[in-house]
């Protein structure tokens, strides 16, 4: 009934592979003589260092605080000296380096002083917060922070739990669920206390009898009432999307997030790291990693985290053909360029290639349309459309046909009698995506700046205009009350006194005789001295000259000056 309300379309049956890992119980791995642990192990912003060359640390103590919501803690793996803090390669396709801490463990293997939460007395925000710190991030391969996915902002109606495990070759959680049952049990019981969602379903593929009789076996004994649903074993069913159709029939929308539809995922490996967190006070520095493929010991080792891969994989002893490492699955795992590499919490299956087990492609031929792509994508996309568009750099006519949706599992190269690398022409086109998309909402965050700064100035102005009217009319105001008041204070109260004393009057007719007398009379001295002057007589003389002025000359020498100072049209009067 399962299969028949609740299946997906498309997908594959692949050759599981898996008999060879999953026969032996988890080993511990020996320390190396070195850690290289990164500083960036989660999706989102990289830790910050908080120690220094040459400090001394336990296993466990904090090394990297996290920076930001999204983002997650790192710790020590075991105790030792720090010997460096620089950028070393990480396992990337892309070979690129990332800033780690380097210890040189001292075999002590000392733990930090642990202490248990108790999560029940706590507010939700106080224990999201003690998982941050515990760097408990998604262990199914993603490495998103697991206390951002706590923190739902919808009601939860079902809690999914993923041990479907649906890559061959992968077996790390299987051994998981078949050894620490009553961990992972306990740690979905906390999880169910933090989100109390409606229903807890925990998605089992059927090829793993014994990890389903392990976690039934577990709930009865801890009188949980979690139910255990087997599925269908078809690649890819442990994908979120794929895993949320088989176990609740509904869909995800490629512009929804699963807390939008009442859903919220983790996986098993991530259940029993958060009950480590909570019960033990243990932060992430162990992880369960499958060692497979063309080795002579496969297995699953239990290693701590920063341990480099070229010594983890001495312990599987690949064999002589060995021409490369995946890390992951085959379908969705990754090709690691360098062997110097650590192990961080995303790292979950290392699998040594060989010729015989993984042929070389053959060359790409052009595109037959066949549809054998669209008929086994488990997104019931057309990627033989997405491809030309893709190839033709026409991103937008990828978009219009779906390009989000695609899930990347590899489904349609795996198919292609072509032997196209489909999936590589969608990462490409999604990457070419997000840049034109970064240039966008930069261009229009500059736009936005630039409006806003045209509208700020523009206000300032017209504020100073306003400032300035106002002045100006405060000042015009002023100058006209002075003006008033000036005028009322000079009113004169007695009418002979209302002409002002630097007005001239009209002289009276009597006045005018004398006043230009006394006009010619000093033109007749200044004439006698300058006369006297020119004759050699001292100034004693012209002064008595002028104050003799009654003799005979003085008459006709004041009507000459007179005359001669005269303006034209008086001199004739």
């Amino acid at each position: 009934m399962l299969q028949t309300l609740f299946k997906f379309k498309g997908g594959l049956t692949l050759p599981h592979h898996k008999q060879e890992s999953a026969g032996t119980p988890i080993v511990a791995a020996p320390l190396p003589e070195q850690l290289v642990i990164p500083l960036s192990q989660s999706m989102g912003s990289a830790a910050t260092p908080v120690v220094a060359v040459g400090d001394k640390v336990l296993k466990g103590q904090l090394i990297g605080r996290a920076e930001g919501w999204i983002s997650a803690a790192v710790h020590a793996s075991t105790s030792g000296t720090v010997v460096a803090l620089e950028p070393r390669p990480t396992p990337h396709p892309s070979g690129l380096s990332s800033l780690a801490v380097v210890i040189a463990p001292d075999g002590e293997d000392r733990w930090i002083e642990r202490q248990r939460v108790d999560y029940q007395t706590l507010s939700p925000e106080a224990v999201r917060q003690c998982l941050q710190e515990a760097g408990v991030v998604g262990l199914g391969g993603a490495a998103f922070p697991s206390h951002a996915k706590i923190r739902a902002q919808h009601p939860v109606a079902d809690l999914l739990i993923n041990g479907a495990e649906c890559e061959p070759y992968i077996t790390c959680d299987d051994r998981l669920m078949r050894e620490r049952a009553d961990e992972i049990v306990a740690g979905i019981g906390v999880l169910r206390d933090l989100l109390e969602p409606e229903r807890i379903k925990i998605g089992v593929e059927d090829n793993k009898p014994e990890a389903i009789a392990a976690l039934r076996a577990a709930i009865a004994a801890a009188g949980e009432s979690f139910t255990v649903i087997v599925m269908p074993t078809r690649y890819p069913a442990g994908s979120l999307k794929q895993l949320a159709r088989v176990l609740t029939g509904k869909e995800i929308p490629v512009n929804k997030l699963p807390a939008d539809l009442g859903l919220q995922s983790f996986n098993v490996a991530t259940a029993q790291a958060i009950w480590r967190a909570i019960q033990h006070g243990e932060p992430v520095v162990r992880r369960v990693v499958t060692l497979t493929g063309n080795v002579e010991q496969p297995g699953n080792w239990e290693v701590p985290i920063g341990m480099p891969i070229r010594d983890l994989l001495a312990l599987a002893r690949p064999k002589d053909d060995t021409d490369g490492i995946l890390m992951g699955g085959p379908m969705m795992g990754i090709p690691l360029p360098t062997l110097d590499a650590p192990i961080v919490k995303a790292s979950n299956c290392l699998i040594a290639r060989s010729p015989a087990r993984f042929p070389a492609p053959s060359p790409e031929m052009p595109c037959i349309r066949c549809g054998a792509c669209a008929r086994a994508c488990p997104q019931e996309l057309q990627p033989y459309e997405l491809y030309w568009w893709s190839r033709a750099k026409q991103f937008d006519k990828a978009e219009a046909y779906s390009l989000a949706n695609c899930i990347e599992c590899g489904c349609c190269a795996y198919v292609c009698p072509a032997s196209i690398p489909l999936v590589q022409y969608f990462r490409f086109a999604k990457g070419e995506i997000r840049a034109r998309d970064r240039e966008q909402a930069a261009a229009e965050a500059a736009r936005s700046r630039f409006e806003f700064r045209q509208f700020r100035e523009a206000r300032e102005k017209a504020e100073k205009a306003e400032k300035l009217a106002k002045a100006a009319a405060a000042q015009a105001e002023k100058a006209a009350a002075a003006t008033k008041a000036s005028a009322a204070e000079n009113v004169p109260t007695n009418p002979e006194a209302s002409t002002p004393a630097n007005v001239v009057t009209t002289a009276s007719a009597s006045d005018l005789p004398d006043a230009q007398t006394a006009k010619q009379a000093l033109i007749a001295a200044a004439l006698e001295r300058a006369r006297a002057k020119k004759a050699g007589v001292g100034e004693g003389v012209a002064s008595t000259t002028v104050a003799n002025s009654t003799t005979d000359e003085a008459p006709a020498t004041l009507e000459t000056v007179a005359t001669a100072a005269a303006p034209e049209g008086e001199g004739g009067a």
